[in-house]
């Protein structure tokens, strides 16, 4: 019987014992020191002797494979980073744009609640384009909405304010997978994006963590979130004046520009015409064929889903979904309200 007993208790403990390992396993860090028994112990011997010039702007260390005066211009790049061979592409909206599919994001522009970006987020388009140029939102209440449903039917996506290394790098950090730019009028201001948009060595993106880093996020992805960021955001650059127009042939054409986006509301703003009208079409017609000899995609206001060549489209808002929503489960009973001849309902049927 205390054989039993015995053979019952070894049996338990083992079957609890990789849990006690797994506790007891120290998280990774990035910090060396973090989980050393010894902090300090390292050995560093490449690095220079103490308080003597190295000589190592003009000399490089054996075994390099830059020799010669440092040179930032001719720096030969290293392989550190680079992804794992056959690494697939795990951004769906990057992979249905490669194989020609028509892509659909969805506007958050008013909410600011969790629970109804994941709803936007479920519907069925391919990225939810959470608007920051016109909009108050934070980048804080940003991060909160896209990593509460960071693996939703549509991944997220975002229109920065501007072009600048701190918007573009809040957005990605968050985990933004599509980068929408307004209003981008010259080659200069696309390369810049470019910069900020991508990893070195396409860009100089700067490698500073963030929940984009995260388990939860991207931290999982095949090949690792930062070998293989460069080959799955996608960037999209607005044309909105007649100055982009001009350039967009050359804006199109720079390395790392997924699509150009012809704005319906403000190339009409910024040209004084409406659709239709020869001149308004004129500059529409220029972006069409900017987009067409650069080999990239499209895109346009989802009222633009039939127009020839469009192939990525912004749909429309939160707010416009709710309203339209209503009135298709209402039907006919849809603005029956009761009448009232007294306060302030009064009047309004």
């Amino acid at each position: 019987m205390q054989q039993i007993i015995l053979n019952l208790k070894l049996a338990g403990l083992l079957a609890i014992l990789p849990a006690i390992i797994n506790a007891q396993t120290p998280a990774p860090n990035a910090d060396p020191y973090a989980n050393n028994p010894n902090p300090g112990s390292q050995d560093f011997p490449l690095a220079a002797p103490a308080g003597v010039d190295s000589g190592a702007l003009n000399t490089a260390l054996d075994g390099a494979a830059n020799t010669g005066p440092f040179d930032p211009a001719t720096w030969k790049y290293g392989d550190r980073f680079n992804a794992p061979a056959g690494s697939p592409i795990w951004n769906p909206v990057k992979a249905k744009m490669m194989a020609g599919g028509m892509v659909t994001g969805g506007t958050i522009f008013a909410a600011s609640d969790p629970s109804t970006y994941c709803a936007m987020a479920n519907a069925g388009y391919d990225f939810v384009w959470t608007e920051m140029q016109h909009s108050q939102q934070d980048w804080d209440n940003v991060s909160r909405m896209w990593r509460t449903c960071a693996h939703a039917g549509a991944v997220p996506g975002v229109r920065v304010a501007y072009t600048d290394e701190r918007e573009i790098q809040h957005a990605l950090d968050a985990g933004a997978l599509v980068i929408v730019v307004p209003t981008v009028d010259t080659v200069e201001e696309a390369r810049e994006i470019v910069e900020w948009t991508f990893f070195p060595p396409l860009g100089r993106r700067s490698n500073g963590g963030g929940q984009a880093f995260d388990q939860n996020m991207w931290g999982t992805v095949p090949g690792g979130y930062r070998a293989t960021a460069n080959d799955n955001i996608v960037l999209v650059l607005m044309i909105e004046t007649m100055e982009g127009v001009m350039n967009a042939a050359e804006i199109a054409k720079v390395a790392g520009v997924s699509a150009i986006f012809a704005a319906s509301g403000d190339l009409g703003n910024f040209s004084g015409y409406r659709q239709g009208q020869p001149d308004y079409e004129r500059v529409i017609n220029v972006v069409h064929d900017a987009a067409i000899a650069a080999d990239i995609r499209l895109c346009g206001s989802l009222a633009w889903r039939d127009r020839p060549d469009f192939t990525c489209f912004q749909a429309g808002s939160e707010t416009a979904n709710i309203r339209r929503g209503a009135a298709a489960e209402l039907g006919t009973l849809a603005n029956t309200q009761g009448e009232v001849t007294a306060g302030p309902f009064a009047g309004r049927q």
